[in-house]
């Protein structure tokens, strides 16, 4: 079946919009400016802010969401008062009971997947950033097994391996190129990689909990969204305090050495206004970003969201290395093709296509819309 313009244009975005999010994260790590009280020129390295303002993004989707319904009331309501002399008018069906704390949790996790990611893209390059993304599938496939009572089939046990080979020579790419760039030693790639692993472990945890407890209760996208949002932006707010004051060692980039310094971050984007212009590139793009892959996930299908991601991660790849912010190594590309291999076998690629070959296929639709977790119902996780 061909594509709406609608849906179209949903692939776009969310391409497009994925790309700019972790071009841009980066592009602002890559700055460096003076700090506050006379302090020298250093890397503007403050992931807890950014993380914040990723929140921030997605959190904007909550407006639109009101909005949107909204208009749709008005639109019932004229219709009704159009309507009003004849008998047995339906009314508008009334909304969902819905309780927002059921995000609360999905949320924390979120939180903490994201801070830790962004922590590490501070040590290693985007591409190797996006490429290691790729093991979320791995656990989210045993806690699949473990707390959803799903059974893998062999696509999706030959899918984690071809991820783990894939992961096994990204790695050793980092290994032996230092793809990080200047600034960063050996051991700091290795902590980097290794965080993000830890992070992908955070977020299928969060993967699970949103199967589980909310995408039964068939959420608008923009409310998901936007209700995740709300909870990680101002509990994250709120934390920027207290990490004022927590030493982090060789994890911090700031003067004080702590786990984050709000003040040294405001001073550096005075002194150099791009900064700005680079958060509030990730800012925009997350919030987007969000919304375009739950809709292709609900309108096309989980499988096409897997490809689109893996093209985002091609696309963060072949930019780093135009702009020259990192290195080529060749043990990055069978470690990409692995990566994508396995996603496509996991997600179920081979049946879409088999599916596509055989004329007026019609149970095609519900096998194509499989999940992340290897279930039946959307599973597309709330994240960047």
């Amino acid at each position: 079946m061909a594509w709406s313009r609608y849906q179209l244009g949903l692939a776009a975005l969310m391409l497009l919009t994925g790309s700019i999010n972790t071009l841009a994260a980066k592009w602002a790590d890559n700055f460096s400016a003076p700090g506050c009280d006379g302090t020298e020129e250093h890397k503007f390295q403050h992931p807890f802010l950014q993380a914040a303002g990723m929140f921030l993004g997605e959190f904007s989707c909550l407006p639109v969401f009101y909005l949107l319904l909204l208009r749709d009331r008005r639109r019932a309501d004229r219709d009704r008062d159009r309507h009003r002399d004849r008998d047995g008018d339906p009314a508008p069906a009334p909304s969902r009971p819905f309780n927002a704390l059921l995000f609360l949790p999905p949320a924390l996790c979120d939180m903490a997947g994201t801070s830790i990611m962004y922590v590490a893209l501070n040590m290693t390059s985007a591409s190797s950033f996006q490429m290691l993304r790729g093991s979320l599938i791995i656990f989210t496939g045993l806690l699949s097994v473990a707390f959803l009572g799903r059974r893998l089939e062999w696509s999706h046990w030959a899918g984690i391996v071809l991820t783990i080979l894939g992961l096994a020579l990204v790695g050793m790419a980092d290994l032996r190129g230092n793809p990080g760039g200047a600034g960063h030693g050996l051991a700091d790639v290795i902590t980097g990689d290794l965080l993000i692993l830890l992070a992908q472990a955070i977020v299928s945890i969060q993967m699970v909990l949103e199967e589980k407890f909310i995408f039964s209760h068939d959420v608008h996208p923009l409310r998901a969204v936007g209700t995740e949002g709300l909870f990680g932006f101002s509990i994250l707010a709120l934390l920027l305090v207290p990490l004022s004051f927590i030493p982090a060692g060789r994890l911090s980039g700031n003067p004080r050495g702590v786990l984050e310094d709000p003040a040294d971050a405001w001073c550096q984007i005075r002194r150099e206004p791009l900064i700005l212009a680079a958060l509030l590139g990730n800012v925009g793009s997350i919030s987007f970003f969000n919304f375009a892959g739950i809709s292709v996930t609900r309108e096309l299908s989980a499988t096409t969201r897997t490809v689109l991601d893996s093209l985002r991660t091609l696309l963060v790849w072949a930019l780093s290395l135009a702009l020259r912010w990192e290195r080529f190594h060749a043990l990055q590309i069978p470690g990409f093709a692995l990566l994508l291999a396995g996603a496509a076998l996991y997600n179920g690629l081979h049946r879409a296509l088999r599916s596509a070959g055989n004329a007026g296929g019609s149970g095609s639709d519900s096998q194509e819309r499989e999940a992340l977790l290897g279930g039946d119902g959307d599973g597309g996780n709330i994240q960047g």
